[in-house]
């Protein structure tokens, strides 16, 4: 809660909750008032565990539909999408995981749905060598688009669809709605996947999919 009141939070209190808390009018009291909610890191699947189908999680909604903000760090970042990336395989590699980019390898389940249907989240993307794993589930489906957004690294989603990108960057974007893909058995291959790397300053059309402005965002040595 200390990083919320420093950043300018008039104040802030945690609220952990199982699946059976979620839907208590105590816990939907403790969101009067409230202006913003922060999902925390850690496994997305218990956040949805928790949440999905809840009192707590519609009145999450409500509030974001009357204006406040809904935001998330790591799992909490994952969680946004309608499809979210559970961080599992169905045939994994132990000595080296999510190595190839395939169909059916990338385990996913329902999210929260706070960003436009046809997007999906991954996190950590550049740090952590994600680009397999979110190529994967954006070519077997190629209506969706794929946002890797980095460490260190946040986006503004706007009522719109459009969103800035803040911190130090970058978020990657995987579009294969134009692309040309052809699937065998688990194989995938593409051609015309469009990629947009975008550093801090940027900005992005989800609906139009189209960069809206473009900035490299570096920090100086």
């Amino acid at each position: 809660m200390e990083e919320l009141l420093r950043a300018g939070a008039g104040s802030a209190f945690a609220l952990n909750v199982g699946r059976e808390e979620a839907d208590s009018d105590a816990a939907l009291g403790r969101l009067l008032g409230v202006t913003g909610v922060f999902f925390s890191g850690g496994d997305q699947i218990r956040h949805t565990r928790a949440l999905l189908g809840s009192r707590l999680l519609e009145r999450i909604r409500e509030l974001y539909q009357g204006g406040a903000v809904v935001s998330g760090t790591s799992a909490g970042a994952a969680v946004m999408s309608r499809v979210m990336i559970t961080g599992d395989e169905t045939r994994p590699h132990e000595e080296s995981p999510f190595d190839r980019v395939e169909a059916d390898e990338i385990v996913t389940t329902e999210g929260f749905g706070f960003l436009p249907a046809d997007v999906i989240v991954d996190q950590h993307f550049v740090k952590r060598r994600r680009n397999n794993r979110l190529m994967s589930v954006v070519l077997e489906a190629p209506g969706r688009l794929g946002l890797g957004v980095n460490e260190g690294a946040a986006i503004w989603v706007r009522p719109d669809g459009t969103f800035d990108v803040m911190g130090d960057g970058p978020v990657v974007v995987y579009d294969a709605g134009g692309a040309r893909v052809e699937r065998e058995g688990y194989g995938l291959a593409a051609a015309d996947l469009r990629v947009h790397v975008l550093g801090a300053g940027s900005s992005f059309d989800i609906r139009g999919r189209k960069v809206l402005s473009l900035k490299a965002g570096a920090k100086a040595s």
